[in-house]
């Protein structure tokens, strides 16, 4: 009987080390990793070399958004950011990904460390008035989520070159004017390095996102 109880105890302790293990396991959090060219090539930087190795950032840009207030660059500064393209009058792609932002904006609506930046790529159709109407019939906050629009070179120039953004971009393009058009979302951090991109019409890659900023953030 002894033997037996022994036995069981050493049963018991091996059950409860391999549960704290495996807790152990899960509750480890993996620092997100950097991206800095087009190929999305992850790349994780130690804290201490990044002054050495100098990221990608998102350069300087100033934009309107449905409040007709200018949205620049520096007002992301210090702030954890999701930027995505869209155009108000997208009957397919376009409502999935505002869909899911909403998830976000419902997430972080009351937290001014978290921010919403959604560039139009139809601007000759997106003025401020379209702009405003979009985001009164989609309940979009403009405390949280910024639809802008303005000059569209600039707009396909940033997305193209700085957000790596065109699904179609050095492939089946003929030309800079040719449309653009992206399902991702991605996510930028503090200090305007890209750190994940998601694919804006899957609820589950939302969720992923959002787990992600709270990692940024805390």
């Amino acid at each position: 009987m002894k033997v037996v109880n022994a036995l069981m105890l050493v049963g018991i302790s091996w059950l409860v080390l391999a549960c704290q293990t495996a807790d152990s396991e899960q509750s480890v959090v993996v620092d997100l990793p950097y991206y800095s060219t087009s190929d999305w090539m992850p790349v994780w930087i130690p804290e201490d070399s990044l002054e050495t190795v100098n990221p990608h950032a998102i350069p300087p840009f100033a934009f309107l958004n449905q409040d007709g207030k200018e949205i620049t660059d520096k007002d992301m500064k210090g702030k954890v950011y999701v930027a995505n393209f869209f155009f108000s009058t997208c009957p397919g792609v376009c409502p999935k990904m505002t869909n899911n932002l909403h998830l976000v904006q419902d997430e972080f609506g009351t937290n001014s460390e978290v921010r919403i930046l959604s560039h139009s790529v139809m601007p000759w159709v997106d003025s401020v008035a379209q702009l405003a109407r979009y985001a009164e019939r989609n309940a979009i906050q403009s405390e949280t989520w910024d639809l802008v629009t303005g000059d569209k070179k600039e707009i396909y120039q940033l997305a193209r070159e700085s957000y790596f953004a065109d699904e179609g971009f050095g492939k089946t393009l003929t030309t800079e004017e040719d449309f653009l058009h992206t399902e991702k979302l991605i996510l930028i951090d503090q200090y305007s390095h890209i750190r994940g991109v998601y694919n804006g019409t899957l609820p589950l890659d939302t969720k992923r996102l959002i787990a992600d900023i709270y990692q940024l953030i805390e």
